[in-house]
């Protein structure tokens, strides 16, 4: 297989086919437009400037187009950027397609799909069972190809489920070191918890987010879907108020989205279980950019800390 973008040093010379994953348009200090392409294959992103854009270049340049591009790795404020000598648009000749570009979960939909399946089977309590069975089964497709944001963390074709199912083997885990922890009250959080991102964004590729997902967010879109799921079910047990709990208290403070803190055992180590996972995928993305000895570029959500990967780690 040939090297992704990732996979070339500083100074390096590139000859690649590359997805547009976004394309923002400015105006450089001498008056002139500019795009910032941010532009992708398998191992990740990198961003390129092309400068002095014309009206062509505009709508040839646009998210979702696949484009050859000859030019150099380059590091700019510690970050590598790639600078374009040559660009042109993909054509039919070229055989190339949006699939041999797009980064998806490492593990399988059919694996993923049983595993989910297994937990749901393990649940004792016949109320949560029946609500995660159901909104499971509603959003199956999407659940199955969504990634599970934007940037930050598990951004690729399959992601929601692929953090979903490491988050599941996560609770099981931490559930046999304490017994006290109810399993199924835990597993249909972490199965829920993340679901109504199938709602907030725009699907798989060059994910934005949608009008829903501007006014209402993942966790008040998916708080009314078990109300709903409860009602067509009729279901109407404390476990309802419960399920809606976990997902509204997983991001885990006020500050960070959760308009409850968790106050319920099983909530509050959702939300560390959720933590985990999502920085334990920014971390390895963010160490696997990098050498031995040495630093990682910065990560945002981690209070924009730069990660040293040892020398000793092979």
């Amino acid at each position: 297989m040939s090297k992704g973008v990732l996979q070339y040093d500083v100074g390096e010379q590139v000859e690649l086919f590359l997805l547009i994953k976004s394309a923002t348009k400015g105006i450089a200090s001498n008056g002139k437009p500019f795009l910032t392409l941010i532009l992708q294959d398998k191992s990740g992103d990198i961003e390129a400037k092309l400068w002095d854009a014309s009206n062509d270049d505009e709508k040839n340049y646009v998210a979702q187009n696949i484009v050859k591009v000859m030019g150099d790795i380059q590091n700019y404020r510690g970050r590598s950027q790639l600078k374009i000598r040559q660009i042109r648009p993909s054509s039919q000749v070229d055989q190339v397609k949006l699939a041999d570009f797009i980064e998806t979960a490492p593990v399988s939909r059919e694996e993923m799909t049983s595993k989910l399946t297994q937990y749901i089977f393990e649940m004792k309590n016949p109320n949560i069972q029946r609500i995660t069975r159901h909104l499971i089964k509603k959003y199956q497709n999407e659940f199955l190809e969504y990634p599970a944001a934007t940037k930050n963390h598990h951004e690729f074709v399959s992601g929601l489920a692929f953090h979903v199912i490491s988050m599941l083997d996560l609770a099981k885990s931490i559930a046999s070191l304490y017994p006290s922890l109810d399993k199924d009250l835990l597993y249909a959080g972490v199965i829920l918890h993340d679901l109504g991102k199938v709602v907030e964004l725009s699907g798989p590729i060059s994910t934005v987010y949608t009008i829903e997902g501007n006014l209402l967010g993942h966790i008040t879109i998916m708080v009314n879907e078990i109300g709903k799921a409860a009602d067509e079910l009729n279901i109407a047990g404390e476990e309802v108020m419960i399920l809606q709990h976990l997902v509204l208290s997983h991001h885990g403070k006020a500050e960070w989205g959760s308009p409850k803190p968790p106050l319920i055992k099983e909530a509050e180590i959702l939300h560390y279980i959720d933590n985990i996972d999502a920085k334990m995928n920014m971390l390895d993305r963010a160490l696997e950019r990098v050498k031995p000895g040495e630093f990682s570029e910065r990560i945002f959500a981690l209070d924009n800390r730069s990660f040293y990967k040892p020398v000793f780690h092979k």
